[in-house]
């Protein structure tokens, strides 16, 4: 057949802890349609997996039908690109090692690629970001949990088995706090949301200072860069020790990875100069000087959301064609 079809269109789901979206993506990163179902509400695999396909399958058929679509790319927490299954996921509902992306393909007859959140938002800022024209570089996800990808020479460096870039359980404070890998002193314990508070309620415990965070019973990140803006000392207090723990874990992957530059992204990635002025300040008392100076700090143009869906809309380029409707 001289004239095949061009299939201008990938599906692109993004699973979170509470919520799960999923998009029709064109060529140029276009989100075609887009919604959202919560997570938690499918305990079993199985189920979600179906509910999923079903959804996907609707919204495909609303937007250009089958013949259109060319695969499909699912970005999740503990997701492994090397291996397509979610891989002993701390947070998510399902335990164990899930070959979401095989069960997703025996359902929908089409190709399907999985990879971490960080993996699919560095292919995501290489194609359509701040990373686009940078060859060595590291993306860090700073949220719930703190995670990295690393590309180098323009090319993903997934590691033997596929969990290269796990900073986020890199130790950084010698018998810390535990985390919920099992581990203690991670760097997600510090520096993701949860970390972030756990600091708040350590710098208010050691000051009888007034603070607006007193007053907060379920404190927020996004509150007390509120409460930094508004001159409260321990809120600012906090952002700093949190920036001079990341300065010192960035320090560290710096010296070893040699990247041209970091790209922040998540919602921790928002706290602004509160947090980043010490991450900067400490980051260069520590890193080895003969590339001192020579790294930057970038941050993603993207919401967590949007970087998420353009991420695995490339994952979902990048795996090989395949279709049952051909």
């Amino acid at each position: 057949m001289i004239h095949e079809t061009i299939k201008t269109r990938v599906v692109g789901v993004d699973i979170q802890i509470d919520t799960t979206t999923l998009a029709v993506i064109d060529v140029r990163g276009n989100i075609i349609a887009s919604e959202s179902f919560n997570t938690g509400t499918n305990p079993n695999i199985g189920d979600f997996a179906s509910i999923l396909s079903e959804r996907v399958v609707s919204m495909v058929e609303q937007n250009g039908g089958y013949e259109s679509v060319r695969s499909l790319g699912i970005c999740c927490p503990s997701a492994n690109y090397m291996t397509a299954c979610i891989e002993n996921a701390p947070n998510l509902p399902w335990k164990g090692v899930v070959p979401l992306a095989a069960m997703m393909r025996d359902r929908l007859g089409l190709a399907v690629a999985l990879g971490n959140n960080a993996y699919a938002r560095g292919l995501g800022e290489l194609a359509f970001g701040v990373a686009h024209g940078i060859k060595d570089f590291v993306l860090l996800t700073m949220g719930g949990g703190v995670g990295s990808s690393i590309f180098i020479n323009g090319q993903y460096y997934a590691g033997r088995d596929g969990f290269a870039g796990e900073i986020g359980h890199s130790l950084i404070r010698h018998d810390g706090r535990l985390c919920g890998c099992g581990n203690k002193g991670c760097l997600e314990m510090y520096c993701a949301r949860k970390g972030i508070r756990m600091t708040a309620q350590e710098v208010m415990a050691e000051s009888d200072k007034p603070s607006k965070m007193r007053l907060i019973e379920d404190l927020t990140v996004d509150q007390i860069v509120a409460f930094c803006d508004m001159g409260d000392e321990l809120a600012i207090e906090t952002l700093r020790r949190t920036g001079t723990v990341l300065g010192e874990a960035l320090a560290n992957y710096a010296t070893t990875v040699n990247p041209e530059a970091f790209i922040f992204t998540g919602s921790v990635a928002h706290c602004g100069d509160w947090l980043f002025e010490p991450a900067w300040e400490s980051f260069n008392d520590h890193i080895f000087h003969n590339i001192k100076g020579k790294v930057k700090f970038l941050w993603s143009q993207f919401d967590e959301r949007e970087a998420n869906l353009l991420g695995a809309s490339v994952l979902a380029w990048n795996v090989k064609e395949y279709s049952l409707f051909k």
